[in-house]
């Protein structure tokens, strides 16, 4: 008996040394913070009079005019004249200096030398092998300076973005709270360099402050306003982040009038080892049109050399459930740049120059993100999007209503084309491979 007990004690105090030992694997598994205690400020020191700009960048070739917006280099240029303490930035990609094109020095070249100014600050570079975290690419771009300004749209570092293709974004000046919850997404990103595996566990420094069933209450140029932000993939979304999918299903689902939606590609479908549908957003877009009663869609979606022919299949699926109901709109518009445009071919084939745009606007609220509606990109790529939601105003004066402006008007300029019923459209450097008649008919 008594080796019995003696087993048994052994046993229990094994097991309890294997739980210590896992528990402490996890705790220093987890990402550790980099940054000060002020993660944690209190809401009532946050800033609460926030100013707000849009930014876009709009080629000089095309006949688009600004709308209640800046150009993005202005905008950049402002925020980098803000910067007192610290600038951090997520990009894709960092290429400020063309070398295929230029009939001009490009802004990009002008917003360089104030990033290199910092050099003497010790600025730091990490590049994320995002491939062996996520078998996927990095898609976010945002701006982080002095944790109280921000930037966040679809440009990348790279000087088309500052010159031949069409971008927006948002600028948010004073808002401290706000853009410390966007630190905490960098700070997340900052502590994976060199790693080649996500962590078990995050750090509890980098929870969300804010999300969608908690927004932040602020003003935007005097005017009430909540704002959230979400993340992709669901593995870069610690306790308490938004996913970029949920963020997108909760804008769609308060929509009571109108969805607008400006993105370069849309498809549904997983494409890795074998093509698969992948239903999240079309479903979201279809139960919207289905249950809503009198909702109007409208998709503006670029039309350029990588367009995938099953792209139309899916937009002519979606108007198809319109065709015989008066309860709902769906509209579908695709952008092309003109030949005399900025648009042209790179050596490597490339098409630049496209509308480049990742936002939704909707009677309630803008979604701007920084990731294509494409299966694969919410699945395998980080990005990172803002929600911000306001109430109609008789002036024009909220983002949703400049939101708003800015996509009627490139919705109705002449750089945009119906999308006709099993009609490939003609994109201006290319046609579309045709494919047979039978498999494009609904």
């Amino acid at each position: 008996m008594s080796i019995f007990k003696g087993k048994h004690k052994c046993i229990v105090i094994f097991a309890l040394v294997c739980c210590c030992a896992v528990l402490i694997a996890l705790i220093f598994s987890a990402v550790d913070v980099w940054g000060d205690d002020e993660d944690d400020i209190a809401e009532g020191k946050c800033s609460s009079a926030c100013r707000v700009v849009l930014v876009e960048n709009i080629p000089e070739e095309l006949s688009i005019p600004y709308k209640d917006t800046v150009s993005l280099a202005a905008g950049l240029h402002e925020l980098l004249d803000q910067a007192h303490r610290s600038v951090e930035i997520v990009s894709p990609w960092w290429a400020l200096n063309s070398t295929e094109y230029e009939s001009k020095p490009p802004q990009a070249k002008q917003v360089t030398p104030n990033i290199l100014q910092c050099q003497h600050l010790c600025a730091e570079v990490h590049y994320l092998n995002m491939k062996a975290l996520i078998k996927g690419q990095l898609n976010s771009s945002f701006w982080v300076v002095d944790r109280k300004h921000m930037y966040i749209g679809s440009a990348g570092m790279d000087w088309r973005s500052l010159s031949t293709m069409k971008e927006l974004g948002i600028i948010i000046y004073n808002c401290s709270c706000l853009v410390l919850d966007l630190h905490k997404i960098f700070s997340l990103y900052w502590q994976l360099q060199y790693k080649d595996f996500l962590p078990s566990i995050w750090s509890k420094k980098l929870n969300a402050l804010y999300n969608r069933d908690n927004n932040l209450q602020l003003h935007l140029n005097d005017t009430e306003a909540k704002a959230y932000y979400s993340s992709s993939p669901d593995v870069f979304c610690p306790k308490k982040r938004t996913k970029d999918l949920e963020a997108i299903n909760r804008v769609i689902q308060e929509a009571e009038t109108f969805i607008y939606i400006s993105i370069t590609n849309y498809l549904p479908m997983l494409n890795r080892n074998q093509p698969k549908y992948w239903s999240r957003i079309d479903n979201m877009l279809r139960e919207a049109l289905i249950l809503k009663k009198s909702i109007e869609v409208r998709l503006l979606i670029s039309c350029w050399e990588q367009t995938d022919p099953l792209t139309l299949n899916f937009l002519w699926s979606l108007k198809a459930l319109c065709t015989e109901s008066v309860r709902c709109s769906v509209e579908v518009v695709s952008s092309a740049l003109s030949r005399d445009s900025a648009c042209s071919k790179q050596s490597n084939g490339d098409l630049y120059g496209m509308n480049h745009n990742r936002y939704m606007v909707t009677d309630r609220s803008v979604y701007i993100g920084s990731l294509n509606w494409v299966g694969n990109e919410f699945v395998y790529s980080a990005g990172v999007g803002v929600v911000i939601s306001q109430q109609v105003e008789q002036n024009n004066s909220t983002v949703v209503e400049r939101m708003k402006a800015v996509f009627e008007r490139d919705w109705h300029s002449h750089y945009s084309k119906t999308l006709q019923p099993n009609k490939i459209p003609v994109c201006s450097m290319h046609t579309v491979k045709q494919q047979p008649a039978a498999s494009l008919s609904l």
